[in-house]
């Protein structure tokens, strides 16, 4: 058992003045995680037996309290009195004492096993967590929109890895209303979305903008042209994000900009595959520069309206940031005006 963390963290336990309720006052024993998280309050089994569970444990190992209280560094009356209000809480009797020895009942050794896994699934937890806040070794949970996974990403961190290369990141692709709800649930740390969000549980702090063009087929009689007005674009069918997509939004915001509303003929929830059905003809479509340009389709520069979409970082509002957290967000914004490719 991984138990010495834990162990440690209970050495000075103060009584608590708490009458004890009647046994036939509490939760059965085999209540559901789902429900004791729920009843989590002062008559909760959990609040009433955790604090034991690791002298218990170490009791239960030495067969001994006054050897078990000199581990546990408290007074070998104050653990000999934990341990007898532990067994009255549950009920049952977990020793046999014969002297200054002891020895497990049948359920004492049932309930040992149950506490020394969940001992031991504490320790890792608590582990786990410091590994992640770690300041040289710790990890980000990093949300971006898929347009930034091919290139831009991988650049941002290889950049930041090259001062910080043991922390470790947790990427996670997604659009951005999944990301904002993901951010609010303590998914992710940091984003990197489009529109850049205004909320009142949000900080969002703009990065860069991105030009988008109007691609075209390669056999569209638009394709012979470098620019374009996009109320030029009005009588064509589109082919776009599905709605809840930052770039769906600023579409339909442009065109009717532009003065229509589009002719929708595919939605889809990537932008290469929107490239795809350009190129098969199915439509035209309003997107940021590929990473590899595309064949079977031109991309048009639009002249008018100003067709942009701005690139922001966002995370929660007072959520405390960890050392490899704060570095991060550090280095994002330390790349205003420089997170693209031009």
């Amino acid at each position: 058992m991984h138990g010495t963390a834990i162990i440690h963290s209970v050495k000075h336990e103060r009584r608590s003045e708490r009458p004890l309720s009647p046994i036939g006052n509490r939760k059965d024993i085999g209540v559901t995680g789902e429900s004791l998280t729920a009843d989590m309050g002062p008559d909760s089994w959990a609040a009433t037996l955790t604090p034991r569970l690791a002298q218990f444990a170490v009791v239960a190992r030495h067969e001994h309290v006054t050897r078990a209280a000199r581990q546990l560094e408290m007074p070998q009356p104050t653990l000999s009195r934990s341990l007898a209000r532990l067994e009255h809480d549950l009920g049952v009797a977990l020793f046999a004492r014969h002297g200054r020895t002891l020895s497990l009942t049948a359920a004492g050794r049932t309930f040992l096993a149950a506490v020394e896994r969940a001992l031991a699934d504490l320790d890792r937890a608590a582990e786990s967590v410091r590994a992640d806040a770690d300041p040289t070794a710790g990890k980000v949970a990093f949300g971006f929109l898929h347009t930034m996974g091919s290139e831009t990403v991988p650049e941002l961190i290889r950049a930041f890895r090259a001062d910080h290369p043991r922390v470790r990141f947790q990427l996670v692709q997604n659009y951005g209303e999944a990301m904002i709800e993901r951010l609010r649930d303590g998914d992710l740390d940091l984003c990197l979305t489009s529109p850049v969000p205004d909320a009142p549980d949000l900080v969002a702090r703009r990065l860069d903008e991105q030009k988008l063009r109007l691609v075209v087929p390669e056999d569209h009689p638009l394709a012979v042209r470098k620019r374009i007005r996009l109320a030029e674009a009005a009588a064509e069918l589109f082919v776009t994000l599905e709605p809840g997509y930052g770039l769906r939004r600023i579409t339909d915001a442009l065109c009717a900009e532009a003065g229509f509303s589009p002719k929708i003929a595919f939605e889809g929830e990537d932008p290469e595959t929107l490239r795809g059905l350009v190129a098969a003809g199915l439509g035209v479509a309003l997107l940021p520069p590929p990473a590899v340009p595309r064949p079977g389709v031109v991309e048009l520069a639009v002249t008018a309206p100003r067709a942009v979409r701005e690139i922001g970082v966002a995370w929660l509002d007072g959520h405390p940031d960890t050392p490899p957290v704060a570095a991060f967000k550090r280095f994002l914004l330390s790349r205003r005006g420089q997170l693209l490719h031009r």
